[in-house]
C-alpha cells in the first residue's frame, strides 16, 4: 500500500489562514500591523526570489513586509549597522537577513547582531540556546515547519525512534532537539554516517536533510514510518527532487513528504507565524 503523501501546501495554507487572523486581531488591538523586515544583500538571484516571496506573503495576511535592498559591496559594518537600527525601531518585530551574504560579510557576525526577540529565523545564539535547554524562544523556520507536518498527520512522537540525517544549523540541529523536547529518541546522522541504512530501518521517524539526491535509499526505509524530505536537488531531467527515492519510498512508509510541494512550502508559512510571536510577545 502506498503512504499517504503529506500536502505541505495545504497545511502552509491553513498556517497562513491562521497568520492572517491573528495579523487582523494583533493590528485591532494595538492600532498597527505586525511588520517584518528583511535585509537583502547583493544579487544573488535565487535569493531575490525568496525575498520577493517572504515580502509578497506578508503583505497578503495583513502584516507590514519591508526589504531593505543593500549592494553587493557594502561592508559588514554597513550591514550591522542596519540591523542595529531595526533592533531600535518600535514598529519591526521581525528581522531576518537573508543567506548568504556577500564573502566579505561574516554571516555569523550579522546573525549575532539580531535581537533575540526579533530573531524570526530562530538563528540568534540566543535562540539557539533556549532551543537546546528546551526553553520557549523563536525556532528555525523549516524544522519548525516540519513539526507542525507532524501534528497535522497526529504523530505520535514520545518513545519514537528518530533518525535525522543531516547536521545543518538551519535544519538538521535544530530539528533534532525538538524532536527530543516531544520526547522521541533521536539519533543525528550525515553522509558520512556508517551502515547508514541499518539506522534508517529501525526509523519510526526519518528527516531527511542533507541536500543529496536518493540518499535515503527505498529499501532502508521501515514499513509504516513517516519520511520527511526537507531535500532539494534536481535529477537529470532538471526537475525537483529530495533525499529520499521518493517512488519506490512511498510503497514502504506510512507517511511521506513530497518535493516539491511537502516541506518547502511551511517555511514562509512558519516565518509569518514566528513574526506574529514575536509582536505579541514584544507587547506583553
Amino acid at each position: 500500500m502506498s503512504a499517504q503523501l503529506i500536502d505541505g501546501k495545504a497545511v502552509a495554507k491553513k498556517v497562513r489562514a491562521e497568520a492572517q487572523a491573528r495579523a487582523a486581531a494583533f493590528e485591532q488591538r494595538h492600532g498597527r500591523k505586525p511588520g517584518l523586515e528583511v535585509v537583502l544583500v547583493g544579487d544573488d538571484p535565487a535569493s531575490h526570489v525568496y525575498v520577493r516571496n517572504k515580502e509578497k506573503a506578508s503583505i497578503e495576511v495583513g502584516m507590514r513586509g519591508v526589504v531593505h535592498r543593500v549592494p553587493a559591496d557594502a561592508s559588514e559594518a554597513k550591514v550591522i549597522e542596519l540591523v542595529q537600527r531595526l533592533n531600535a525601531d518600535p514598529n519591526v518585530d521581525g528581522i531576518l537577513v537573508q543567506l548568504p551574504l556577500p564573502k566579505q560579510i561574516g554571516a555569523d557576525a550579522v546573525i549575532a547582531q539580531i535581537d533575540a526577540g526579533k530573531d524570526v529565523d530562530g538563528l540568534t545564539p540566543l535562540n539557539a540556546g533556549l532551543l537546546a535547554l528546551g526553553r520557549p524562544g523563536l525556532r528555525p523556520c523549516t524544522p519548525f515547519g516540519c513539526m507542525r507536518l507532524l501534528d497535522e498527520i497526529a504523530c505520535r512522537l514520545e518513545g519514537k525512534r528518530a533518525v535525522v540525517i543531516g547536521r545543518s544549523n538551519l535544519v538538521g540541529k535544530p530539528i533534532a532537539q525538538m524532536l527530543l523536547a516531544r520526547n522521541a529518541t533521536v539519533t543525528m546522522a550525515h553522509s558520512r554516517t556508517a551502515d547508514l541504512g541499518a539506522l534508517v530501518a529501525e526509523a519510526d521517524v526519518v528527516v531527511a536533510a542533507v541536500g543529496k539526491r536518493d540518499l535515503v535509499r527505498d529499501a532502508w526505509v521501515k514499513p509504516g514510518a513517516v519520511v520527511i524530505d526537507v531535500g532539494m536537488n534536481k535529477n537529470d531531467a532538471g526537475k525537483l527532487c529530495g533525499d529520499v527515492e521518493f517512488e519506490a519510498a512511498k510503497e514502504r512508509a506510512g507517511f511521506i513528504t513530497p518535493v516539491p510541494g511537502g516541506v518547502g512550502p511551511m517555511t514562509i508559512a512558519m516565518l509569518l507565524n514566528n513574526t506574529i510571536d514575536a509582536a505579541e510577545a514584544r507587547q506583553r
